[in-house]
């Protein structure tokens, strides 16, 4: 499911269906923002903002547009709590990427660069544009397992979804105990494929390889898991 935020509060760790189905969205859309967690507590990284987790709880759909943030850097926003168009998004990106492109033009492999054009794109909801860089990055440096699950995000909000779990399988295959690319899995298989039972696989198997997740990020994963039983069962 970005560098470390602070454990949140105990409380956190028991949410309604409706937050923690919006955190499994926000996740997908930033980066993965529950995987950054996890991924905190094996190395440090930056910490997406807090109005993305909070904002979480307002979204259900797979393809709703949260106020969002990839590693560091946050959707930008009109003022006044008018959230630009996709259009604007794209102009907004494209000024900010324009530095880092022009340094690509004399380094064009060079994976850091793409990767940090790849998360401006991604932050605007530019998929596409997104998904590029960050395939160029992996291109670059197959085996970096943190842009590889950048890329499936990108691909997934794309609509390839196969080609999103493709590329969070062969993340597995380099770390097979990536807890990002593991949850990923189990909310593409669910949300993409319609299959729970893969999804729930991919869950277990992220509590199981990775028993150092502390209680709210365990509660959390445990939630979704017992959700998708229930709606399962009905």
């Amino acid at each position: 499911m970005a560098n470390e935020p602070a454990a949140e509060p105990a409380a956190k760790s028991v949410w309604q269906a409706k937050q923690v189905y919006g955190m499994a969205v926000v996740c997908l859309i930033v980066g993965v923002a529950l995987g950054y967690l996890f991924r905190g507590s094996q190395s440090p990284a930056p910490a997406p903002p807090a109005a993305s987790m909070q904002a979480a709880g307002q979204n259900n759909g797979p393809h709703s547009m949260p106020p969002n943030a990839s590693a560091g850097s946050q959707a930008p926003s009109m003022g006044a709590g008018k959230m630009p168009t996709l259009e604007e998004m794209k102009k907004m990106a494209d000024q900010k990427a324009a530095p880092l492109l022009e340094k690509l033009k004399t380094d064009p492999n060079n994976k850091d660069l793409l990767s940090q054009v790849g998360g401006i794109y991604k932050s605007t909801h530019q998929f596409k544009e997104a998904t590029d860089y960050y395939s160029r990055a992996v291109a670059a440096d197959p085996k970096n397992v943190t842009n590889r699950t950048e890329l499936a995000s990108c691909l997934y909000y794309n609509g390839d979804v196969d080609g999103a779990i493709a590329q969070l399988q062969q993340a597995l295959r380099y770390d097979p105990k990536d807890a990002n690319s593991l949850f990923n899995l189990g909310m593409m298989k669910w949300q993409g494929k319609q299959d729970s039972k893969g999804a729930l696989a991919a869950w277990q198997l992220l509590l199981k390889l990775n028993p150092q997740l502390d209680a709210v990020h365990k509660a959390t994963v445990q939630k979704i898991m017992a959700d998708v039983q229930m709606q399962s069962k009905s």
